[in-house]
């Protein structure tokens, strides 16, 4: 019974320590499950590899190939026939008169229609745009995906990083907060400032959630464009955040790329150059197809074997395609106004990324890469003199706060010199 309450009453003041520790090892949990380590090299050909989405893109560029093959295949002849059935009572009479000739009619004819105007050579121009559409559209998914891949590898490192910080923050604060007890309990210091170091605790871990379920949708969508199933596995970036990246080619020259690279609006040029060939398309269909029809027909003639020529085609008199005709002549000046501010939005979204990369690759000079590394020596030394009682509570959790909020801006600093690359990157599609 003794030992019982003596338990009962350490667990009391120990469960606030214990807290600490148990959320100061995220990390560890992660290693206990099935661990990915990838490169972003990597990454992206597990990707290439096995994204469903990517898979089904391919299918519709291999559909609308096949139909380029379809728009160059002719069309079927047409046969019409006509046999006599019966006649005066007298059914299926077909055999040999007795002078010779034959008995009974029929009628056969082929037909094969012939396209004028070049039609089917424009049919086969509008199927190749269509497939190198799909190509485009094929080329913009991989573009997008890629890029939410590169995101999420980026927002991954930042936040393994933070959580790193964090733990040795924790790790500091559970023997804080047990020194200060082993000192509460001896009457040494107040109860506020224990109280203080404690919520200082709480709130680290508390941080600590809500980084750990940030943590957990950029793992569902990695390892969604993975196609990872398994929940037990827990994708891990090979290498750490990264503060250095250099300042690509000039401003111009990147405009200039895009304008050739560029998916999205070369997908805009496409639609355009689609809607010329269907006016055309659409201009030449005012002319009539000839349908030619070969035909035989025994006993229905003034000759009993008959071999004539047939030929037909619809005369122009009603329809002369014109509002098809208008309705292309709009879609091209519709499709041409859509592909100029496909152009310009381009080329401003190249500008503002450009601009926003040399901002922070700016605010990513030596002189703030060395100021952050004394910042953590004079951190580890702060530590030290709090305990050696050099330094009182309040000045130690001041620069404690400011510590952690200047490793949060490093890291977010380093996080948006990454994601300002690829923006400028995939925008630029290079």
């Amino acid at each position: 019974m003794f030992y019982k309450n003596a338990l009962q009453k350490q667990a009391k003041w120990l469960l606030p320590l214990l807290m600490p520790i148990a959320f100061c090892h995220p990390v560890a949990a992660q290693q206990k499950q099935d661990t990915l380590t990838l490169n972003l090299q990597q990454a992206e050909k597990v990707f290439i590899d096995s994204n469903f989405l990517l898979l089904a893109q391919h299918y519709n560029v291999d559909a609308q190939k096949a139909l380029v093959e379809q728009a160059k295949v002719w069309q079927n002849p047409t046969l019409n026939t006509d046999f006599m059935v019966g006649a005066d009572g007298k059914y299926f009479q077909y055999h040999k008169n007795p002078d010779g000739s034959y008995n009974g009619q029929y009628y056969i004819q082929v037909q094969q229609l012939i396209l004028t105007a070049k039609k089917r050579g424009k049919l086969i121009d509008l199927a190749n745009t269509n497939a190198r559409l799909s190509e485009l559209q094929l080329q913009d998914v991989l573009r997008n995906l890629r890029y939410q891949l590169h995101q999420d590898y980026y927002n991954i490192q930042q936040q393994l990083a933070l959580l790193g910080i964090y733990n040795g923050q924790a790790v500091q604060l559970s023997k804080l907060v047990a020194g200060m007890k082993a000192q509460l309990d001896a009457g040494n210091i107040a109860r506020k400032d224990y109280v203080r170091v404690q919520a200082l605790s709480i709130g680290l871990q508390q941080d600590m959630v809500e980084l750990q379920k940030s943590l957990a949708d950029n793992q569902a969508d990695l390892k969604t464009l993975l196609q990872i199933k398994d929940a037990n596995q827990f994708v891990k970036p090979a290498e750490s955040l990264s503060g250095d990246v250099a300042m690509p080619d000039n401003l111009e020259s990147l405009i200039n790329t895009a304008l050739q690279t560029n998916p999205s609006y070369l997908l805009q040029q496409s639609q355009t150059k689609y809607q010329q060939q269907n006016l055309v398309y659409q201009k030449a269909l005012k002319t009539p197809d000839i349908t030619l029809g070969p035909n035989f027909d025994r006993n229905s003639n003034f000759a009993p074997n008959y071999v004539g020529l047939g030929v037909s085609l619809p005369l122009p008199v009603f329809n002369k395609n014109k509002g098809n005709i208008k309705s292309a002549e709009a879609n091209i000046k519709q499709q041409q106004a859509i592909t100029q501010n496909a152009e310009t939005e381009l080329r401003n979204n190249i500008n503002n990324a450009y601009k926003k990369l040399a901002l922070s690759i700016e605010l990513n000079n030596s002189t703030q890469k060395d100021f952050y590394s004394s910042y953590t020596a004079i951190y580890n030394n702060m530590i030290d003199s709090y305990k050696q009682r050099q330094i009182n509570l309040l000045e130690f959790l001041d620069f404690f706060n400011d510590y952690t909020d200047s490793q949060k801006k490093l890291l977010g600093q380093q996080l948006n010199l990454q994601l300002a690359k690829e923006e400028l990157q995939y925008h630029v599609n290079r």
